[in-house]
């Protein structure tokens, strides 16, 4: 009886859900006096959405803005061009001193001399971006809805509030999935290069333990297993302080293996955590004493899914990274295959992955005056990035 316009007596209803309450016994269905929203209206649509009904008492606005994750991916935006070139240095040896000796590793002796003009030229490495993407949304806003659907130009404006706010709210979720698309890239291109601390595998040889990832969740094991954990987490994160190549790839170019050192200071580094993982070990095993001594430090973000709500352990997909190549075979981009359901983390330098918003525009047509409406559009045009030169971690539990 409910989901209808008509007014329904529901006495029946009531004194058989009274008689349950009380300790009797009835039949009474909640479908009979519980209203569902729905897609479908009953009456009176207005011409021009068909989808708002003309005759209503009250109108509720349904207006909630979305806060999008991984607002840290976010990088200065690029006004022009196409390409954007890296420049890299490449550390080079140190040198004999020459102050006491020559060239030949001997004392000097009459006639030598200190040659302090010989070329050494730094070494540089050059990366590059190419590319740009673009999208748009766009709707239609017509003048006299408010005739038909609306009791007051308020009201009108406040049904306007509510679509700019639903666009904000898509575009917003576009470009989030959108970054989570270039985390996850990361997270299978860092894999497939071997930059994976494989959790479990190194706490079994450090305990003489067998544990699996089903295993080490169970109570007597999965509070030591998170206090070791935290601990190595706090390593990784101090080792990301040090000049070194490794945690990243070092690309061969012309034949010869370029060794990159990087160093990521805490206030570089960013940690993503599947919030699953993060969630059992506040509630089973640990508190957020280490949260917020440590990571409030940098770019630290829950994440409630890699790729999918409904699955939300799983990574399934294709990635591209930088290869590194070899002595006969130049470094170069390429594509794998990757699946995983063990993932808990990444830890990344600043630079290794990021969003470039490099348009954004928002425009209307002129009014139409046929038609009594105008439309709106939304253009973006972004770029999603990857940097596999610099440091990156993965953290599985396998």
């Amino acid at each position: 009886m409910a989901n209808t316009l008509s007014v329904n007596d529901i006495s029946a209803v009531v004194n058989a859900v009274l008689t349950n309450a009380q300790g009797g016994s009835a039949t009474a269905n909640t479908s009979d006096f519980t209203t569902i929203a729905q897609i479908a209206l009953q009456q009176g649509y207005d011409p021009l959405t068909t989808a708002i009904s003309q005759v209503t008492s009250r109108t509720i606005f349904s207006q909630r803005s979305y806060n999008a994750q991984f607002k840290g991916l976010y990088k200065d935006a690029v006004a022009y061009g196409n390409h954007i070139r890296k420049l890299n240095m490449i550390d080079k040896p140190v040198e004999a001193d020459r102050r006491l000796v020559n060239a030949a590793g001997t004392p000097y002796v009459d006639g030598d001399e200190a040659d302090q003009y010989k070329i050494a030229k730094p070494e540089v490495l050059q990366t590059n971006f190419y590319g740009q993407q673009n999208y748009q949304k766009s709707l239609t806003i017509w003048s006299d809805q408010l005739d038909t659907a609306f009791s007051s130009p308020a009201e009108f404006g406040n049904f306007l509030t509510m679509i700019m706010s639903n666009a904000n709210d898509q575009l917003g979720q576009v470009r989030e999935d959108l970054a989570r698309g270039a985390v996850v890239n990361l997270i299978g291109a860092t894999a497939t290069v071997g930059t994976v601390r494989h959790l479990l595998t190194e706490y079994n040889t450090a305990t003489g333990l067998t544990l699996s990832a089903t295993t080490v969740m169970l109570p007597e094991n999965f509070k030591a297993f998170m206090q070791w954990f935290f601990a190595t987490l706090k390593t990784t994160m101090d080792m990301l302080k040090n000049r070194q190549y490794l945690n990243h790839v070092n690309p061969y170019v012309g034949g010869v293996k370029k060794l990159i050192r990087r160093h990521t200071p805490l206030e570089y580094q960013h940690c993503y955590m599947l919030g699953d993982f993060i969630n059992k070990s506040e509630t089973m095993a640990l508190s957020n004493t280490f949260h917020e001594d440590y990571l409030k430090k940098m770019d630290y973000e829950i994440v409630d899914f890699w790729q999918k709500a409904d699955d939300i352990h799983a990574i399934d997909t294709t990635v591209s990274y930088l290869s590194a190549g070899s002595a006969e075979t130049p470094s170069a981009i390429a594509t794998a295959a990757y699946a995983n359901n063990n993932v808990i983390g990444i830890i990344f330098d600043d630079e290794a992955a990021g969003i470039n918003l490099i348009n954004q525009r928002s425009a209307v047509t002129p009014f139409n005056a046929m038609g009594c409406y105008y439309n709106q559009f939304w253009h973006e045009t972004a770029r999603w990035f990857n940097d596999n030169t610099e440091n990156a971690i993965v953290l599985a539990l396998d």
